[in-house]
């Protein structure tokens, strides 16, 4: 697995770096080289955070972890990994049946029995055609944290939602 590490409002030491590819290359045994890990270290207000993505054929693994030392931070997010791969072990397995890049033999069983994935709602609703801001607007009237919608300028069902930085994100779909 290849690992890209970036920094945000800081530039993470050579030495973090360091760490940070010793401590991804325990995960480096599920995944060939072809795999491509993101780590980003941000310096933050009350300390750092650290965020990681794994995308795996498809399968994304994402930990965020904030602590008072970028090392600290490390350390939880390669355990939230490991523990995200052994809780959906089984699941993942049935997924990417003889597929080379991803190799789930040694993850490790989780200790707590598999629990079953339940929808426990369902709800339907018409996708009204509407720009991002109408979007928010919308999603602030019904205060929501998201609110799915169909772009009027991309025809395309988007997503907005609030961020824990009080701003707003939008996620695109793409086909």
């Amino acid at each position: 697995m290849k690992v890209i590490i970036t920094g945000k409002n800081y530039t993470p030491s050579d030495k973090l770096k360091e760490t940070i590819e010793k401590k991804f290359e325990k995960l480096d045994k599920y995944f060939s080289n072809e795999i491509t890990g993101n780590v980003m270290a941000i310096r933050e207000k009350a300390g750092y955070k650290v965020e990681s993505t794994i995308n795996a054929n498809g399968t994304i693994f994402r930990a965020e972890v904030k602590a008072n030392d970028p090392y600290d931070c490390v350390d939880r997010c390669i355990e939230k990994l490991s523990s995200q791969m052994s809780r959906f072990k089984t699941k993942l397995q049935k997924k990417h049946k003889g597929q080379k890049a991803v190799d789930f033999a040694d993850i490790p069983a989780f200790e707590e029995p598999e629990e079953e994935i339940h929808v426990v709602k369902r709800k339907r609703f018409q996708l009204t055609p509407m720009t991002v801001d109408e979007a928010i607007v919308q999603m602030e009237l019904l205060e929501h944290n998201f609110f799915i919608f169909l772009n009027i300028e991309t025809d395309a069902v988007n997503v907005v939602y609030r961020r824990e930085d009080e701003g707003y994100g939008l996620l695109e779909t793409t086909y």
